[in-house]
């Protein structure tokens, strides 16, 4: 059952309740593991009884869900092939993979990007590789930061800066957005300052609604290195992409462009449903990506991580000046600040239990769970956040220099995009996207 709820104080009154009907592809491991599944849930399935601790799981559970329908293998137009299951094929095209990137939807001068079934062409910068040599389904990489333009951000409200890898390289990142998103932001001409300007009111994407089965605005953000050396591409889910370097977003560097294998280390979902109007938020992680503050290190090698440099400083922005173009950068020495709690690792694990029920050795085994961030009064009227829980929640690969829990300093995914407003100074309903309109 699936139950939608607008306050913790009132989480015994069932607002209403609806079946999700099960895809004819579902794949069940056992019966006392969780069900893996190509369909994206559109509200949390709530168990009685309820308390805090028990919705957290709950919402826990809906991120794995949604993970694993998300990196469900795709047909060619992007919708999941029911006739295989996750893990079945190695790196084989997932289905968020076919999602439109922001570089795809903001472009220079305002310009109308192409409908969901169109492709922007490749980048100028990356002509200059022989189109046979690339092969299908490669993505293309520029951001070195959350946001496009982070080498400049030097009056950020936080700290900020390139994340670099034990290979000594700049980890990538890219944001994109599901069908619904991406044809509300066309529909309504954000793509640009002009439409934002003619269109003047505060944003609101459509929500997913469990009484009709439409799949309201999801939102992603991945980040990815690239394979060799220290990696060994087969720990990780792998695509090719063109890496370049694009002086129109990171003024001061030379455009380059390479072709990359590169590997998914980060993962952040944001959901918007009927009665999360703020969102969840799902953040995901490669297993090995940095140990925890406090903890022993399980594990020899990491990402992020050199346990044999002990005067290494921990979680703080390389030294500036930055360049992704050079050949190798002194890494970056992160450590996880708040714990993954002991529930959520026992829920990696019997999702991890799955995985490997379907498919022995399957790669997403390698991909773990840190929270869910989720409205617990989503119609408070002094607080806009809903009164989120827990209170923050931050990616090492996303959010590696504000991790923590001080207030107005430390990462939190309501209280920042709380803020978010659109370039003309509208409520963006919980995105910065918006912002990058011309």
């Amino acid at each position: 059952m699936y139950i939608k709820y607008f306050s913790y104080s009132a989480l015994f009154l069932c607002m209403s309740a609806t079946v999700q009907a099960e895809s004819p592809a579902v794949t069940k491991a056992a019966a006392s593991l969780p069900t893996l599944s190509p369909v994206i849930p559109l509200e949390i399935a709530a168990k009685p009884p309820f308390s805090l601790e028990s919705l957290q799981h709950d919402f826990d559970d809906f991120s794995w869900q949604s993970f694993i329908a998300l990196n469900w293998p795709a047909n060619a137009d992007g919708t999941p092939n029911t006739m295989s299951t996750i893990g079945q094929k190695t790196n084989q095209p997932v289905v968020w993979l076919h999602w439109k990137e922001s570089r795809e939807i903001f472009l220079p001068d305002g310009v109308k990007p192409p409908g969901w079934d169109q492709s922007n062409n490749v980048p100028d910068v990356c002509k200059s590789i022989d189109p046979k040599s690339i092969p299908q389904g490669t993505i293309y990489l520029t951001q070195v930061g959350k946001t496009p333009n982070v080498l400049d951000e030097s009056g950020e409200p936080f700290t900020t800066g390139p994340l670099i890898d034990q290979n000594g390289l700049y980890t990538r990142y890219e944001i994109l957005t599901n069908e619904t998103m991406f044809n509300f932001i066309l529909n309504n001409n954000l793509y640009s300052k002009k439409g934002q300007k003619q269109f003047n009111a505060d944003v609101d994407f459509t929500a997913s609604d469990s009484k009709t089965g439409q799949v309201g605005s999801i939102m992603l953000k991945a980040s990815w290195i690239k394979m060799g050396g220290k990696f060994d591409a087969t720990n990780y889910y792998t695509t090719y992409a063109l890496v370049y370097n694009n002086p129109e977003e990171q003024h001061g560097v030379k455009p380059a462009c390479t072709l990359e294998q590169v590997g998914l280390v980060g993962f952040h979902i944001a959901h918007k449903t009927t009665g999360e109007p703020q969102w969840i938020w799902s953040t995901f992680e490669h297993v090995a990506n940095a140990p925890t503050q406090g903890e022993s290190a399980s594990l020899s090698a990491y990402n992020f991580y050199d346990a044999k440099c002990t005067d290494c400083k921990v979680n703080e922005p390389p030294a500036r000046p930055w360049d992704p173009a050079n050949p190798h950068t002194k890494p970056t020495q992160v450590e996880r600040v708040i714990p993954i709690t002991a529930d959520a690792k026992a829920l990696n694990a019997s999702y991890h239990a799955a995985l490997d029920a379907v498919v022995p050795g399957s790669v997403w085994m390698n991909y773990e769970l840190v929270s869910t961030q989720w409205p617990t009064d989503a119609k408070n009227p002094t607080d806009p956040t809903g009164v989120p829980a827990p209170s923050f929640l931050a990616n090492t690969t996303l959010e590696t220099y504000i991790q923590g829990s001080v207030k107005q300093t430390s990462s939190s995914c309501m209280a920042c995009h709380n803020n978010a407003a659109t370039t003309n100074g509208n409520f963006a309903d919980f995105t910065y996207l918006l912002q990058r309109a011309q």
